[in-house]
């Protein structure tokens, strides 16, 4: 993988929503920072988190966080769980499923496109240079 020269982290890329004020963004970010590894991988610049709640401390609360990384399909998680700060690891935890699985897609073993690169012209397998063997009754 090629170094980023400007990696994503989370205090740099994430932006409160609805439901959240401006106090409780540091908290949060203290509750993703275990993305940080993961988001590293991405240009800061390219790359975008939004987290909000809908009816926030209340019995039917709904915690969304959102992912928009450049030449990617956005990514959307949520969670209804009742205590917030569960909501929001509940969230982190299927974000970062969601980034494993799709760069595991992008690799060329679960990416036919990527895998099915012909090999260059010159380019032979060892096993067909290796010399005729004589049959041992015939020698």
């Amino acid at each position: 993988m090629s170094a980023v020269a400007n990696p994503a982290t989370v205090g740099e890329c994430l932006r409160v929503g609805a439901g959240f004020s401006q106090g409780d963004r540091n908290w949060i970010a203290e509750q993703f920072a275990t993305l940080d590894a993961r988001l590293a991988g991405f240009h800061a610049d390219a790359t975008e988190l939004e987290v909000s709640v809908k009816d926030r401390e209340a019995r039917g609360q709904k915690v969304t966080l959102e992912c928009w990384i450049a030449g990617r399909q956005k990514i959307v998680t949520t969670s209804t769980e009742e205590d917030l700060h569960a909501a929001l690891n509940d969230v982190r935890d299927d974000l970062r499923r969601k980034l494993n699985d799709a760069k595991t897609r992008q690799e060329p073993r679960n990416n036919k496109h990527l895998r099915d690169i012909p090999q260059p012209q010159g380019e032979t397998d060892p096993i067909d240079e290796a010399p005729a063997r004589a049959d041992a009754e015939t020698a």
